[in-house]
């Protein structure tokens, strides 16, 4: 089974060697046919503390880290602002 990949913007950095990634998700509704936007957080592992807020990254699953972590950053995309 092939290990998930998902992209989405940090929103926390606050953490050692840890970082919170949002990522949406589009889809439409499949009765109502609406466009739904849905936003989750997941925390990833990031050993050298590179991402900063603002980053738009990609994260790989991975065997569990912590209590809640179970992700670890596969490279930073885009740099953002930071802050």
């Amino acid at each position: 089974m092939p290990m998930k990949i998902l992209k989405g913007t940090v929103i926390s950095n606050k953490m050692d060697k840890t970082v919170v990634i949002a990522v949406e998700r589009v889809f439409q509704h499949p009765f109502y046919k609406k466009t739904i936007k849905t936003r989750k957080n997941y925390k990833a592992h990031d050993e050298e503390n590179r991402c900063q807020i603002g980053d738009v990254v990609e994260i790989i699953e991975s065997r569990p880290i912590s209590k809640e972590k179970r992700w670890k950053v596969l490279r930073i995309i885009k740099e953002g602002e930071g802050q």
